[in-house]
């Protein structure tokens, strides 16, 4: 029983793929939008697609077109083909403004750019496009039933730009040895302060500025030393009085102390 069972069921198979494999060669284009759209509906978006491909350029003008651009869309999203589906869905916002559709496209079109950020260490072209297309999305659509998503998409977006210039600035820190790294280091996380000041990263960057400020200073010739020391010891008091509780509190405590016996040969040379 078992056997006859798997008989039919590979029978079945068979004459499945056979139907599409002809419809896919005939060239009538309404069998294949039916199939297409039965594929598709099945969860089967591979095989649609090869199937909708073959007939867009027959409808184009049809009232059929609005739809069969829709699921030929969400074809190439669905099989994770994002470049694709970012472009085709722009498309069918552009072609069919009016349609019921249009909001869902125009989502689908920019979360597929934010499908295709990449990690935090690779360059970040795809995430800056991918925050203004979300960012779009949400100016038009201000009420729309995806703006949360849309929201949460972007303070993701957000977060891997800031973590990267973070990573970046931390580097400098990490590498610093001479006079010009180290004022480098302090010029990357000075930018990093300002270009993100609500960040949650924002903590560790002002302590690492101050960490890079107080290896200057000290490491310093006597002619600028002086004048350096005070800056550090400025971001050590700013840092203290903004994170009091902070993690690094007794780390910077010991800068403070080592800053401090210098300034007072300064003092004591007055």
């Amino acid at each position: 029983m078992k056997k006859f069972f798997y008989i039919i069921i590979t029978l079945t198979l068979f004459s499945a793929c056979s139907e599409y494999q002809k419809v896919l060669k005939n060239e009538e284009i309404a069998p294949k939008f039916k199939m297409g759209e039965a594929l598709y509906n099945e969860g089967k978006y591979s095989k649609a697609n090869k199937l909708f491909a073959q007939i867009v350029p027959n409808y184009r003008g049809k009232p059929q077109a609005e739809k069969l651009m829709y699921l030929y869309s969400n074809t190439f999203y669905k099989t994770k083909d994002y470049y694709v589906a970012g472009y085709q869905f722009e498309r069918f916002a552009s072609s069919y403004p009016k349609s019921e559709k249009v909001e869902e496209a125009s989502f689908l079109s920019a979360k597929s750019y934010y499908m295709l950020s990449p990690v935090y260490s690779k360059d970040q072209k795809e995430t800056i496009e991918a925050i203004e297309k979300l960012q779009a999305f949400i100016n038009l659509y201000p009420d729309s039933e995806y703006s949360t998503e849309a929201n949460k998409l972007v303070k993701e977006l957000d977060y891997k730009l800031e973590k990267k210039a973070f990573e970046i600035a931390k580097q400098y820190n990490k590498i610093a040895f001479t006079s010009t790294e180290l004022q480098a280091a302090i010029k990357s996380f000075d930018n990093f302060i300002f270009d993100f000041p609500g960040s949650s990263l924002r903590e560790d960057a002002l302590y690492y500025r101050l960490d890079s400020a107080y290896k200057l200073a000290i490491n310093s010739v006597d002619y600028k030393k002086q004048d350096r020391l005070k800056t550090a010891k400025e971001y050590y008091e700013a840092f203290k009085k903004k994170y009091p509780s902070s993690k690094y509190i007794e780390t910077i405590d010991s800068m403070a102390l080592e800053m401090d016996e210098s300034l007072k040969n300064y003092s004591t040379k007055s």
